[in-house]
């Protein structure tokens, strides 16, 4: 199994880096210069293209093989860094993102939404069912490390390191991953798509899909299960900048030390799977601990914006701030290895030439339910206030824990 793993471990590290890029570098940069959270929010357009994955998921499906794809895919982000080394991070006196950088970022993401179709085909063929837990781990673990190195890594760095070198760096980890994917022993075994399987109309293809057993119950799971969370994740570290906290501090516990927590809490949810401990009754009791987690950080937070509250150094308040912090992350981590393990389970009662696609179909789902309420959370903050705001949040967060009740028995 150790064979299977580590190549798919290099491969996800490198697929976490675009999110890491804009969700732990880009916000705190553009809060600092003053942007309002609606603004910074909006941002979050830029990872559009994974929500369109369904469009190539069936070429992945049947043209070529998703070596191939992952390969040229991986390449091809190596080039968008490159040319993103050649272009300043903005222009003097320019509020936002440059239009030709916010263009390559687009690119960057059509480019490892192209490569995360490919590489989830491969994991979905290569894993056996008792093989999920651990592949899933994996998955999970190295996807937010990458999502570390190049979110709070790259914050802490960019005193030191220029623009050019850093995304000069990226580009060079990208050829090296684009040279694993076509060398590595274990993905050359990969079968072929079938021929004799013809491609559906797109009509056809949906009913298909929706017609896997446990589909429609799990596709509503994960386009809800993290809508809270994913709420109060976006806002909470920008209002603890508002509240005093600086950037590079901010950068090392939201970037560097929280992703430490979540990697913790994947790496133990992949324990608990492997133990065997199935999905939905996992998801039953770590759901609770982080109801229940967003219920202090929701009063802390309430605290906060009070008047005379501070977050001055080495105050109680400012260490349960992080803590909070540190904590969401560690059991937001639990509960995405256990829900990816449910969602290629799910995949994997597709037939052989709807595995890729099905799987697309989730995880596209799921990111979009992740995009939704982090895109529009700095627009309710603004619009509601920050107390109407964070208890729609966290009755969001409690929505999951009653749906799971209505779980099909093709999961259990």
């Amino acid at each position: 199994m150790r064979g299977k793993l580590l190549p798919l471990a290099g491969l996800y590290l490198v697929q976490g880096l675009p999110y890491g890029l804009q969700s732990g570098l880009l916000p705190v940069l553009l809060r600092a210069r003053g942007l309002s959270l609606t603004r910074v929010g909006l941002a979050k357009v830029l990872y559009a293209p994974w929500l369109f994955k369904l469009l190539w998921a069936p070429l992945v499906d049947t043209r070529g093989s998703p070596r191939a794809w992952l390969t040229l895919s991986t390449a091809a982000l190596g080039l968008v860094c490159g040319l993103l080394a050649a272009l300043p991070p903005a222009e003097a006196g320019q509020a936002g993102l440059p239009v030709t950088v916010a263009g390559l970022l687009l690119l960057l993401n059509l480019g490892a939404a192209v490569q995360d179709v490919a590489l989830d085909t491969l994991a979905v063929q290569l894993l056996e069912p008792a093989e999920l837990g651990p592949g899933n781990t994996v998955q999970v673990v190295a996807y937010k490390l990458g999502a570390v190195l190049a979110g709070g890594g790259l914050l802490a760095l960019v005193p030191t390191l220029s623009w050019p070198l850093l995304f000069l760096l990226l580009a060079a980890t990208y050829w090296l991953a684009a040279a694993l994917a076509w060398g590595a022993p274990v993905l050359q075994q990969q079968p072929a798509p079938q021929p004799s399987e013809p491609s559906p109309h797109t009509l056809h293809l949906l009913q298909d899909l929706l017609a896997v057993p446990g589909t429609l119950w799990t596709a509503g799971f994960v386009l809800t299960y993290k809508l809270g969370e994913q709420g109060a994740g976006s806002l909470f570290p920008l209002l603890l900048l508002d509240h005093g906290i600086s950037s590079p501090e901010l950068g090392l516990w939201n970037g560097v030390g929280a992703v430490a927590c979540s990697i913790a809490g994947s790496s133990l949810g992949g324990a608990l799977l492997a133990r065997h401990w199935q999905p939905l009754p996992l998801l039953r009791s770590v759901l609770r601990f982080r109801l229940g987690g967003m219920a202090c950080q929701t009063a802390l937070l309430f605290h906060l914006d009070t008047p005379g509250a501070r977050l001055g150094p080495s105050t109680v308040l400012r260490g349960a701030a992080l803590l909070s912090l540190c904590l969401q992350h560690f059991l937001g981590g639990l509960v995405t290895t256990a829900t990816f393990t449910l969602m290629m389970r799910c995949s994997q009662l597709a037939s052989g030439a709807l595995k890729a696609t099905h799987y697309s179909l989730l995880a596209t789902l799921e990111l979009l339910g992740k995009l939704l309420l982090g895109t529009l959370a700095g627009a309710l903050a603004d619009g509601l206030g920050l107390h109407l705001c964070f208890s729609l949040l966290l009755a969001l967060s409690a929505m999951p824990i009653v749906y799971l009740g209505l779980a099909p028995s093709t999961l259990a």
